[in-house]
């Protein structure tokens, strides 16, 4: 027989157990999910309370276990299910809170479902649904889950969703030019023309670990609010995530900043796995032409380069990027829905979508700026 069992916290939970089950992406080990908790940037007062599912064997010891949250809203997810809130609401129903499954603000693919042993997924997955059953939730929604574990939702019944987001793959590439000489004649000499704009007049410099200082985390927090506040309303995270991040995830934090002079203007935030680069935060305090492609993607190619990393996800949406050799892959998620007739309504408004979702791949995979015999 299994048990289950929600923990208060990730913070609570062993982080060495947690970590044999997490594996080496950097938004499920312990100190970045704990980091979140202790700065206030998840738990109360933020629509986020930390509920991770979890089994133990005979001894106590971690052997499964979900990241997972309550939600009181669908902000910091990504995957958009306001439609369906509404729709719930308009039935009389209570949407929120529902249970997410994810890294939180953060739409990187990574493992969902953290397993000793794979015949686990099915148990760890039936307790998440007994509590939305057993507590009159809405849904369940695990979000942006590595392709290896699709099946494992899709065998559970879970409803499974898709989108397309835009990656640059490393084919071999021994640096940059030798990307650029993938590209077309025109895009190559575009790429080249929009960095010498961007580093004209500054300096770009690449700090991990012990090299980033208290002034570094002080100029990118200004950037990271001016952007949070113009896209979200208000950042997601507090002060203290940074000081954290810095301090317990060390040399897996990338932090690239450009100075005029001696003054730190503009900043992206990435995050280092054992196979990609995560770009997760940018910004800036000048208008600077294509300053934010530089920081943001092109620099990153360069890091993944120098780092033999095989991929760079630079986050969410953003057509743009198609243009700067970054191309469209697909991302997935999972639903579970207990009412039936709310089920059925989103399986066909699921199926709908997923056909124009392999539209748009098609239309966009055709428009990279790679030669077209490449």
């Amino acid at each position: 027989m299994i048990e289950a069992r929600v923990a208060p916290s990730v913070g609570e939970l062993d982080a060495s157990e947690w970590d044999a089950l997490a594996g080496d992406n950097p938004f499920v080990r312990h100190a970045f999910l704990a980091a979140l908790e202790q700065s206030g940037s998840v738990g109360p007062g933020t629509g986020w309370s930390p509920a991770p599912i979890t089994i133990c064997d005979a001894a106590g010891h971690l052997i499964a276990a979900l990241p997972a949250y309550l939600k009181d809203h669908s902000q910091g997810e990504y995957v958009f299910d306001h439609a369906w809130a509404d729709a719930w609401h308009r039935a009389g129903g209570d949407y929120y809170p529902k249970l997410q499954i994810a890294a939180p603000f953060t739409p990187a693919t990574g493992p969902r479902l953290l397993l000793a042993d794979p015949a686990l997924a099915q148990p760890l997955l039936r307790a998440a649904e007994q509590l939305c059953e057993q507590n009159g939730l809405s849904s369940a929604h695990a979000t942006f889950i590595e392709p290896a574990q699709v099946p494992l939702f899709e065998a559970a019944g879970w409803l499974l969703r898709n989108d397309i987001q835009f990656h640059w793959l490393n084919r071999g590439y021994t640096s940059f030019d030798d990307f650029l000489a993938a590209l077309s004649s025109r895009k190559r000499k575009d790429l080249r023309k929009e960095r010498a704009a961007a580093q004209d007049g500054v300096q770009i410099r690449h700090l991990t670990g012990s090299e980033i200082r208290d002034e570094h985390w002080d100029a990118f927090w200004h950037f990271y609010q001016d952007t949070g506040a113009r896209k979200w309303g208000q950042p997601y995270l507090t002060r203290a995530a940074f000081d954290l991040f810095g301090e317990r995830l060390g040399d897996q934090v990338l932090l690239i900043l450009a100075f005029a002079g001696t003054r730190p203007i503009a900043g992206a935030l990435n995050f280092i796995g054992p196979d990609a680069l995560y770009g997760r935060y940018w910004g800036a305090l000048v208008d600077k032409p294509f300053l934010h492609f530089e920081l943001c993607y092109y620099q990153a190619i360069d890091a993944a380069i120098a780092r033999g990393l095989a991929r760079v996800e630079a986050g969410a949406q953003g057509g743009h990027k198609l243009a700067r050799g970054y191309q469209p892959v697909q991302t997935w998620s999972a639903h579970f829905i207990p009412h039936p007739g709310f089920r059925e309504a989103v399986d066909g408004f699921l199926k709908r979508e997923r056909a124009g979702v392999a539209s748009d791949q098609l239309f966009l995979a055709e428009r990279t700026p790679f030669k077209k015999d490449d």
